[in-house]
């Protein structure tokens, strides 16, 4: 797509929208990736699973979002994919515990981590 003479992607805005959605993307991958590495191993993967799903659930719903920005009006068009993906998202931040409820999970395991550390 083309506005002002231009691709959207060579606009800066647009691009460090797509820079940002890359970089949330890989470390969402990456917290996934360490806590099925730890379940791979036995070891305990509550607090790196809670982190995983709380930012990848999140960074779907950002991506989602900032591409229906990029597309514009056609973003909540049906007839592009960009409107379902968005509506597809959300769930993950309700479907097997809420962002919140991670982030309580990921409170506590911070604060025992923290009380190990003094003692």
């Amino acid at each position: 797509r083309k506005t002002m003479g231009k691709y959207i992607i060579d606009h800066q805005a647009v691009a460090f929208m797509l820079a940002d959605m890359a970089i949330q993307i890989e470390a969402s991958r990456m917290m996934v990736w360490r806590a099925g590495w730890l379940r791979d191993q036995n070891k305990r993967n509550t607090y790196y699973a809670s982190i995983a799903k709380a930012l990848a659930s999140e960074t779907a719903n950002k991506c989602a979002s900032d591409a229906v920005q990029i597309f514009g009006g056609n973003g909540f068009n049906t007839e592009y994919p960009v409107e379902k993906l968005m509506r597809d998202a959300k769930i993950f931040t309700i479907y097997e515990g809420t962002s919140q409820i991670q982030r309580l999970i990921i409170s506590r395991a911070v604060a025992d981590m923290a009380k190990h550390n003094q003692q």
